[in-house]
């Protein structure tokens, strides 16, 4: 039985290769597993034994066991809408207080670009763009924030929609515990991992780096 758990983003760890087991959308490295596109993580259990077991009459090896194969789809299916005798796919718009997972395209003084990937549990087929400004990166010490301290271009952050904003952009915000950067690659092109609430770390250079970290579900 396939379960649908979480949305994944490309280079997110999933577990480990003693745990599951991958499958299509997902790659191994260094015995770990990671997603190489984004979309929705299915796990499927292995099928239970069918029929009567047989009892053991003698004492022999116990058979591996078999373990979840973790799969990631690529886009989700949403209901499609009835148009014209013609049915087609409807469009999934960011809405305020949506949860959406978004990637940091510039940076500037006062505010961070964004392209949003994925609303709610929903991938986007195209990207709509928002802006997280100076003020609404966290929620105390407001006046101390600098963008470049809490976003880097490439970044995953998970960011709720606060307002529709202008024609343009959405204006989103990560003032919440939860929110913020979710996946993070440092100068030398590695994938970092969170040690506090504001920095992400090089596990291979060892460096530090500076970001307005999410705190993991």
């Amino acid at each position: 039985m396939a379960q649908t758990t979480s949305i994944a983003v490309p280079g997110q760890l999933l577990g480990s290769t003693t745990d599951y087991l991958p499958g299509p959308g997902t790659h191994i490295h260094n015995t770990n597993l990671y997603a190489s596109i984004l979309g929705p993580v299915t796990k499927s259990n292995p099928p239970k034994p069918v029929g009567p077991q047989k009892r053991p009459t003698k004492i022999t090896p116990s058979a591996p066991a078999i373990l979840p194969t973790l799969s990631i789809e690529r886009s989700l299916s949403t209901t499609p809408v009835i148009k014209d005798g013609v049915a087609k796919k409807a469009e999934i718009l960011p809405e305020v207080n949506s949860t959406v997972l978004c990637r940091v395209t510039r940076i500037s003084p006062r505010q961070a670009t964004v392209a949003i990937l994925v609303v709610g549990e929903t991938v986007l087929d195209g990207e709509w763009q928002g802006l997280i400004r100076v003020q609404d990166v966290r929620a105390t010490e407001k006046d101390k924030v600098k963008i470049f301290e809490s976003f880097r271009p490439g970044d995953i952050v998970r960011a709720i929609v606060i307002s529709l904003g202008d024609q343009a952009n959405y204006y989103l915000s990560t003032a919440s515990n939860h929110l913020g950067v979710i996946m993070a690659t440092s100068e030398a092109g590695n994938t970092m991992y969170p040690v506090s609430w504001k920095e992400y770390k090089d596990p291979e250079t060892g460096a530090s780096e500076s970001r307005k970290v999410a705190k993991p579900f």
